[in-house]
């Protein structure tokens, strides 16, 4: 439209940060504050393989919509696995990369990928950044869990859809937790009790503390289990204790800490982001195993404060089925994807064609499992 300008930028701080959450919404994944620290801790950076390409769109001197965009030299902290394309376009002696990201960096929550005022705003952004992949020596575009609408948007324009399964929770206005244990079968009811039990027979005991309650030695404290589980996984940490002193520096109302305590010494924590309608659960490492902590720490202690802050949906994050006997159920989340090189663009088609069919049949083993009453 000949009164909208498109601008490419590389830092949020040449934008201010009401005007990009005025676009953001309530989302702290998106927020102003989350990305730039990503950034400025240099976690998402050019030296790690994430430069911030961010697409802007304005109209004189307001921001009508934005969309986190980064140029990738590599495949990790995404959630949604591309190697297999990656080693296919190796062995046929092509780059996959660099090929660009529209994401929020080692973070698998879902929201707007298109941020804008209004549809056609959005479509404009789209329609630029499939522009941008076209024209650039990027071999493909790829952008991580939009909503529904958003991504039957991506298809329209010519992108193809992917589908994965993410574990989510929704509070159904429960009373108390044993209001919400009431909810569930039997058995599923009786194992969960099991578990709090031997947590707290082994002596457990936990705090929640939100936003500036939280100390520099529980900082410290959570920073030695998040190191911890990189470890015993056998790889390295994406996040930088400067990454989370900004986000308690600069969105502290959208942080709950839990920590575990057993004869006064902490054990464990979990970090996760919350506002009124949503929590994500995040980061969790433990410096003592204890059969059923992992529960509690990350799910138990999360619905709890879920349950009082009548907080209507829990992200429990990607991966793990254990979830769903704890009550986060199956749900379908989305990408788009876009690739220059046509031969491989048909070959992957055909792939997600196939590989769809298979997500449906397992969606469907899973509602099938459902540990609440007569469902």
């Amino acid at each position: 439209m000949p009164d909208r300008k498109l601008q490419i930028v590389e830092s949020l701080s040449q934008i201010a940060q009401a005007e990009w959450d005025s676009l953001a919404g309530n989302n702290p994944t998106l927020s102003h504050a989350f990305l730039d620290s990503l950034h400025s801790s240099g976690c998402a950076s050019a030296a790690t393989g994430w430069a911030p390409r961010y697409l802007t769109l304005w109209q004189g001197e307001q921001l009508r919509g934005a969309m986190p965009l980064y140029v990738k030299s590599h495949s990790y902290g995404e959630f949604v696995f591309d190697w297999a394309w990656a080693e296919a376009y190796a062995r046929h002696g092509l780059r996959y990369y660099p090929k660009l990201l529209g994401a929020v960096p080692f973070t698998p929550c879902s929201g707007t990928r298109l941020l804008a005022r209004d549809a056609t705003d959005r479509v404009l952004l789209l329609r630029a950044a499939l522009d941008m992949a076209q024209d650039s020596d990027v071999s493909s575009l790829h952008i991580l869990f939009p909503g529904e609408s958003e991504a039957l948007l991506m298809q329209d324009a010519g992108m193809m859809l992917r589908t994965t399964i993410q574990f989510h929770w929704n509070n159904a206005g429960y009373a108390s937790f044993t209001d919400y244990l009431a909810t569930m079968s039997h058995d599923k009811r009786k194992k969960i009790r099991q578990e709090r039990r031997r947590v707290a027979d082994a002596g457990i005991g936990f705090e929640q503390r939100v936003g500036s309650d939280i100390g520099e030695p529980d900082w410290d404290f959570f920073m030695s289990c998040y190191h911890r589980t990189y470890r015993e996984h056998g790889s390295t940490p994406y996040l930088n204790r400067a990454f989370f002193n900004a986000l308690a520096r600069r969105m502290p109302e959208n942080l709950l800490l839990v920590i575990a305590y057993r004869e006064g010494k902490p054990i464990a924590s979990a970090l996760n982001l919350f506002n009124a309608d949503t929590f994500y659960g995040r980061y969790w490492g433990a410096q003592e195993f204890h059969s059923g902590l992992h529960f509690e720490t990350c799910y138990y202690q999360a619905l709890e404060f879920c349950i009082a802050r009548k907080i209507g949906i829990f992200e429990g994050g990607a991966q793990g089925a254990h979830k769903l006997a704890r009550g986060l159920l199956p749900v379908k989340t989305w990408s788009a994807h876009w690739l220059k090189e046509p031969a491989f663009a048909n070959a992957v088609e055909d792939y997600l064609s196939r590989e769809s069919g298979s997500i449906e049949t397992r969606l469907d083993e899973l509602q099938e499992s459902s540990p609440f009453k007569g469902e």
